[in-house]
């Protein structure tokens, strides 16, 4: 007996308190309980859950499992997203409208809903800490027990902690990508200040250095100066037409190419049309511009094409100070030929010494002096400002100290000196580009009130060389000589002014030496400058006549074998006897 237990304890089945196999020990192994198996999968199902970290994977997990734990069928499931709830793909066709509208009502809340041939449904919110993640809907055709509602209630509960852990996740991901590119972002923007303040400091000093040079008065000298020691390139200055007026740097043209007129303005109208500089060769090119008007020219010399945006902001902040400089002195231009202008015309029309005088004296010029009237006219120039500006410009470097006026077709100078016989009209050739333009000068006049009668000389002196073969250049009206008196509107003070000029001194002397030098000179000429009846005429012998002859051309300084000489003095010794009555 020992021994049959012996076997039973080391071997056998488990003993009864009879001796005989316990009834476990004769039964086959149960399988576990529907409600362990709900759990047990339940718990697998929840490992899943929290192992996905996408949120659609924890929704599709969950309705899987729910359509395959009886009696549930899962109808819908929804994310919410961006405070809108998503549906997801396993969503059914049949009654998915009526249930999608159902679930909206709910507005976050759990609630019923109905399914045609399902006798409980059911919309319950999958909620966490950070508010609604979505919803699962849920139906059964019969209805569920309590312990089936329990394991429902877990199975929500576990999705949607599920949810909030993926929630989390996201969010997290999200935040660190999104730190990234605040950290980038940053990174770009410290890149972009630093570039910016770099370019404000360049930018700040190229404008302290242009407003102190506009300050200055310096000019364009002072601004090309100022450009070519920011920029290293060769700066220039041209006025509009073409004009060098300043270079700093290398490589000067000498002399300085002539400009085309017609190309200027091409390249004006070309520069023009665009916004900032405009490369043209091998110049950087900006108009110095005030109120729409071309002032002129500011460019760089780049022949390497090697400007930046450095230069060209250079360049831009140098054209706008030069516009301000070149302003300023078109003011002060304009106040003066104003001045001058109304100075001028006063005396050209007849207006009291006093007054003039004094205006003279406060524009800076001297009318005590002796004054010529000079009139200036250009074929293709029209008469306003700057053409007035243009003259006055060209009258000052070849020395002539004038004020000045515009009429209709010409502009008037009154000079304080006899005007060199070319220097004018020359340096309006440079000035102009053209040599199509006439200049006429009076005679001098030591009084103001003759400076009328000397702007009818400087016409008519403008008039006979338009008139002429030689219709270009300078007309002096003390050369006109008998085209003085041959032209309409002259008066007796015209033709006692001719005659003065030629027989002046002849009838002065008879006058104080009670002598007939004028009436010889008369005879001569009547006899056709033959010795012999001159001398018969006047009853005296030939040698007299020849003395006579002799002593008129040293009084009068005119010689009598000259042609023009001779002439002019016939002319004014018949004005003497007949138009102005002779010795009264």
């Amino acid at each position: 007996m020992g021994d049959s237990r012996a076997h039973d304890r080391e071997g056998g089945l488990p003993r009864g308190a009879g001796g005989g196999p316990t009834r476990a020990a004769w039964e086959e192994p149960r399988p576990p309980a529907p409600a362990d198996h709900a759990l047990h999968e339940l718990m697998a199902l929840s490992h899943a859950l929290f192992d996905s970290p996408d949120e659609g994977e924890i929704l599709r997990l969950a309705m899987d499992h729910i359509a395959a734990a009886r009696p549930y069928s899962a109808e819908a499931g929804y994310l919410e997203v961006g405070g809108d709830l998503v549906p997801s793909p396993r969503n059914g066709p049949g009654p998915a409208v009526a249930v999608d509208r159902k679930v909206r009502e709910l507005a976050g809340r759990d609630g019923p809903v109905t399914v045609p041939g399902r006798q409980w449904g059911r919309a319950l919110g999958l909620r966490g800490r950070e508010g609604l993640h979505g919803y699962l809907v849920v139906t059964s055709r019969s209805r569920p027990t309590e312990a089936e509602r329990s394991l429902l209630a877990t199975l929500v509960r576990h999705t949607a902690a599920a949810l909030s852990v993926a929630f989390a996740h996201r969010r997290r991901r999200e935040d660190a990508l999104e730190l990234r590119r605040l950290k980038e972002e940053r990174s770009t923007l410290q890149r972009q200040l630093i570039s910016v303040v770099a370019e404000w400091g360049y930018q700040r000093g190229v404008h302290t250095v242009m407003a102190d040079v506009a300050a200055s008065g310096g000019g364009e000298q002072a601004v090309t100066r100022a450009l070519h020691a920011l920029t290293g390139f060769p700066a220039l200055v041209e006025d509009r037409f073409g004009r060098l007026r300043s270079w700093t740097g290398v490589s000067r043209p000498d002399p300085y190419p002539e400009p085309d007129p017609v190309r200027q303005d091409e390249m004006l109208n070309a520069v023009a049309r665009e916004v900032g500089p405009v490369r043209i060769k091998d110049r950087l090119i900006t108009l110095v511009r005030r109120r729409g008007e071309i002032l002129g020219v500011l460019a760089l010399v780049d022949v390497r094409d090697e400007a930046d945006e450095h230069t060209v902001l250079a360049l831009e902040y140098a054209a706008a100070a030069l516009a301000l400089e070149l302003a300023h002195l078109r003011n002060l231009a304009e106040v003066e030929l104003r001045l001058n202008r109304e100075l001028v015309d006063d005396l050209l029309a007849g207006t009291d010494e006093a007054s003039a005088y004094a205006r003279s004296e406060a524009v800076g010029h001297d009318l005590r002096r002796s004054h010529y009237v000079v009139v200036v006219q250009w074929s293709n120039r029209t008469v306003d400002d700057p053409f007035a500006r243009t003259v006055g410009r060209a009258a000052s470097p070849v020395g002539m100290h004038a004020l000045l006026t515009r009429r209709s077709d010409h502009v008037v100078l009154v000079a304080d000196d006899r005007p060199h016989a070319g220097a004018l009209y020359e340096a309006l050739v440079q000035e102009t580009g053209t040599r199509a333009g006439t200049i006429g000068v009076s005679a001098p006049s030591d009084a103001l009130e003759n400076i009328p009668h000397r702007y009818q000389e400087a016409q008519r002196a403008l008039d006979v060389r338009r008139h002429s073969r030689e219709r270009y250049g300078t007309m002096f009206f003390d050369e006109l000589g008998l085209y003085r008196i041959l032209g309409p509107g002259n008066d007796y003070r015209e033709l006692e002014a001719f005659v003065d000029e030629w027989l002046g001194r002849l009838i002065d002397y008879d006058s104080r030496h009670q002598a007939t030098m004028v009436e010889t000179l008369s005879r001569y000429f009547d006899c056709g400058g033959n010795y012999d009846e001159t001398a018969d005429s006047l009853a005296v012998h030939r040698s007299t006549l020849r003395y006579r002859l002799q002593r008129i051309r040293d009084i009068s300084g005119n010689d009598l074998a000259d042609v023009e000489d001779r002439l002019n003095l016939q002319v004014a010794n018949r004005v003497w006897k007949i138009v102005l009555g002779g010795p009264g």
